[in-house]
């Protein structure tokens, strides 16, 4: 019969991220960049807001989060703690309703924690936000990198241990919000991978009541030339149309009743006045202007090119190098547009571990030192307990491990055993039994086959 052929396939597969030696290309995102989760608990009772507040969440830690999460009523926050390992997941966002109707938001860093408790007094979500707008933004690229984080007054420089929002509490939650997102290098970051702001904002109170509210916004960063006029802009846009292979119907400008492109730029398209600042002319620039210089892609020239253009440089005598590199700075001005949801978040307690450890600190509920202590007792107990049950389990797996293995061997060995067991049974009905005897046995076996 002849062999059954095998595929073999000879185009490359895919690289596995987890045996790979060198460095992997993954496109905006690398493989220790944070990642999240963002879960209702409890998907049929926490209503058809809270549901939506979850998604827009979402979108906000994307691309480094789980979009297309569901949740089932079964599930519990165990099952997606066995799954943050595997999938890399390094936070949780776990939104909630309680009882008497309270949203509640727990950011908690797997798998050891510590956790934040936050109440959220007021939310908006993002279509709402957009209704409030006259242009609002649509989802365009800004989605495919994640969002530049900026905190405000989170440290107060008033705190201290004895504070009702110690030092260190403020410091533990700036590291965990600035754990979020993979930090960027302002000197090798390109501005324009940059195309949204995550604003987390610190309210100071006016009073030492202890409270911790912080307020939750998103926006999105638009740029445009500065200092143009409305007709150059229209031009240059209709440049880069042209160039493109968009369709060309309503981005060009009408300059067919003109008798030249002046008037157009005095102007505009019915050519009828002058255009000034105060009327359509030119837009208000109230925008932050900063200035960027292009990286725009340089032509590479033999040495006969480059000499010529140095004798041309040498002819001129005006051009110098540090002109050539000012022609490349634009000055732009910079614009946010919200894109929605909105919070405002009271911290509540931090606490170790992730949903269930030792509280340390608590908004409402102060303890004394002695309360404190007996707390402590009871948390090392409790740690003492699992470690003696971990050490049990260790040694039963060890034990149980040495058993089979053993079992193993027996098995392996039983049939050695029972070759051995016939050679000396044959042995000794040998020596046991006379040449008559044998006989008259093979007399009667041949008897019986007749």
């Amino acid at each position: 019969m002849a062999r059954r052929r095998s595929k073999r396939r000879t185009h490359v597969t895919a690289p596995n991220p987890n045996q790979a030696k060198g460095p992997i290309n993954t496109g905006n995102a690398s493989i220790r960049d944070p990642k999240s989760m963002v879960i209702r608990i409890g998907a049929g009772e926490v209503g058809s807001s809270v549901s939506q507040l979850a998604v827009d969440v979402r979108r906000v830690m994307e691309p480094g989060t789980a979009s297309r999460l569901k949740e089932r009523r079964a599930n519990r926050l165990k099952d997606y703690l066995v799954m943050c390992g595997p999938l890399g997941v390094t936070h949780l966002l776990l939104f909630s309703r309680s009882e008497s109707g309270n949203v509640n938001l727990r950011v908690a860093l797997a798998p050891r924690g510590p956790t934040l408790h936050f109440r959220v007094e007021k939310y908006s979500l993002a279509k709402d936000v957009q209704r409030s707008q006259r242009r609002p933004k649509g989802a365009g690229k800004e989605f495919i990198t994640p969002p530049l984080l900026v905190m405000n007054n989170f440290s107060s420089p008033a705190a201290d241990a004895q504070s009702k929002v110690p030092k260190h509490l403020e410091s533990l939650t700036t590291t965990v919000f600035q754990s979020l997102f993979a930090p960027i290098n302002p000197q090798t970051t390109p501005l324009k991978s940059i195309r949204r702001v995550l604003l987390l904002n610190r309210e100071q109170s006016k009073e030492e009541d202890g409270s911790f509210i912080l307020n939750f916004r998103h926006y999105a960063i638009t740029t445009k030339a500065a200092g143009i006029s409305k007709p150059l802009k229209r031009l240059s846009a209709a440049e880069k149309l042209l160039s493109s292979k968009k369709s060309k119907k309503g981005g060009l400008p009408n300059l067919g009743k003109l008798q030249d492109i002046a008037d157009f730029m005095i102007g505009g398209e019915d050519g009828s006045g002058y255009m000034t600042d105060g009327t359509s002319g030119s837009e208000a620039e109230t925008d932050a202007e900063v200035e960027i210089l292009e990286s725009a892609p340089r032509k590479v020239l033999s040495a006969k090119a480059r000499a010529a253009a140095r004798g041309a440089d040498e002819a001129d005598g005006d051009h110098t190098e540090g002109a050539a590199e000012n022609d490349n700075v634009e000055r732009r001005a910079v614009k946010l547009v919200e894109l929605g949801p909105r919070m405002r978040l009271r911290l509540l307690k931090v606490e170790e571990g992730v949903c269930a450890g030792k509280v340390m600190w608590h908004e409402y509920i102060h303890k004394s030192k002695e309360e404190l202590k007996a707390m402590e007792k009871r948390w090392e107990q409790k740690r003492q307990e699992k470690a003696a049950r971990q050490k049990e389990q260790k040694a039963n797996v060890e034990r149980k491990k040495k058993e089979k293995k053993n079992n193993g061997k027996r098995r392996a060995g039983a049939p050695a055993i029972r070759r051995a067991r016939t050679r000396w049974m044959w042995t000794t009905l040998m020596k046991t039994t006379t040449t008559t005897s044998l006989t008259a046995r093979a007399s009667r076996a041949m008897r019986r086959r007749k």
